[in-house]
């Protein structure tokens, strides 16, 4: 581990800067490598004309943040169970990602895996860590809100012994945490649609992430949590408009499961949706879409997800993205204040 252990806010900002300098590195060889086998980015037919000059950008980047985040780890975290199911949280959901990004390269469109294969990965990935979480890091099956009040979603859980050791299923925590995490990848994803956006939006949700696992004493937790930021940083030099790679949904997916993760681990899931409000927003801006659609054949947006109906409206993609970064950050902001005045 590099630097003094006794100095913990140094292991942080360490780990932050680790991680953006190994993304930096490794990225150049990652975007000859997919120039040199022809993976690049397929662009939906439907989008903003706009962006179909993107068509055949390199992308799978998401691939060189994860070995740059477990790196860093390896470099200045101790491997705690906390810190090992979040990676693991991050790492599966990477690879269900990962998964949907060779589809769509390999048959040459938009859209990879079809949405109930990837809510099923979803599933299995979060029931399990919900599990793990409960049982090994003794995860209190309950919500919190900022405040002090408390949901108790473990009114209805199953327990047996497994051997020796005692195991408890929360089936309605179980639930949620599977909601929170299909939900935040999702809009990770969702987010993940203009050059800059979704990594600099998760730089600033993943830095604030780090402060509430610093102040919950699960300093390994921070590191993780800095550690993307860092790879987040890393990303964005090659990113920013006009991008050389895309993260893909390795990275996308991967990103909102490692959020998820750390809200449960660091019992802020109420408080996670405030720090990641840019991205319930996009989210929300596609339901509203499909449902007002369906029920009145209208759309209420010029097009979902709410970033592309601001270049409808004429906005640069560059003016774009920088207020979105601003509003992700406010919420950032917002939800670390609620959770350190009320927690």
């Amino acid at each position: 581990m590099f630097g003094n252990p006794r100095y913990p806010t140094y292991q942080v900002f360490l780990a932050a800067a680790i991680s953006a300098l190994l993304t930096m590195l490794i990225m150049p060889l990652f975007i000859k490598m997919m120039r040199h086998e022809g993976v690049g980015q397929q662009i939906r037919a439907d989008g903003p004309q706009q962006h179909l000059v993107k068509q055949g950008t390199p992308t799978m980047g998401g691939v060189v943040m994860l070995l740059a985040i477990i790196l860093t780890c390896m470099i200045q975290a101790r491997w705690t169970n906390d810190l090992k199911l979040a990676v693991a949280a991050m790492l599966a959901t990477g690879s269900l990602g990962l998964l949907d990004d060779i589809e769509s390269v390999a048959h040459k469109r938009s859209l990879g895996l079809t949405p109930s294969q990837k809510m099923i990965g979803l599933a299995i990935i979060s029931i399990g860590f919900c599990l793990l979480s409960v049982n090994l890091c003794a995860i209190s099956p309950a919500i919190r809100f900022p405040g002090g009040f408390m949901i108790d979603l473990g009114v209805l859980t199953s327990k047996f012994k497994m051997g020796s050791m005692p195991v408890s299923i929360p089936w309605l925590y179980m639930v949620f945490v599977f909601l929170l995490m299909a939900g935040l990848s999702n809009a990770v994803n969702l987010t993940d649609g203009l050059d800059g956006l979704a990594g600099g939006c998760s730089f600033g949700v993943m830095m604030a992430m780090s402060m509430v696992a610093f102040r919950y004493d699960a300093i390994n937790l921070s590191i993780f949590a800095a550690a993307i930021a860092g790879a987040c940083v890393g990303f964005l030099w090659f990113n920013g408009h006009p991008a050389s790679i895309f993260m893909g949904d390795t990275g996308s997916l991967s990103l909102g499961a490692a959020f998820a993760a750390l809200a449960v681990l660091t019992k802020t899931e109420v408080t996670s949706l405030i720090m990641g409000g840019l991205f319930i927003i996009e989210a929300l801006s596609v339901i509203i879409q499909v449902v007002c659609f369906k029920l009145t054949h209208k759309r209420v947006f010029l097009m979902a997800p709410i970033h592309h109906h601001f270049e409808k409206l004429g906005w640069d993609e560059n003016k774009v993205v920088l207020r979105f970064w601003i509003v992700a950050a406010a919420f950032a902001v917002l939800g670390f204040a609620l959770y350190f005045k009320l927690g």
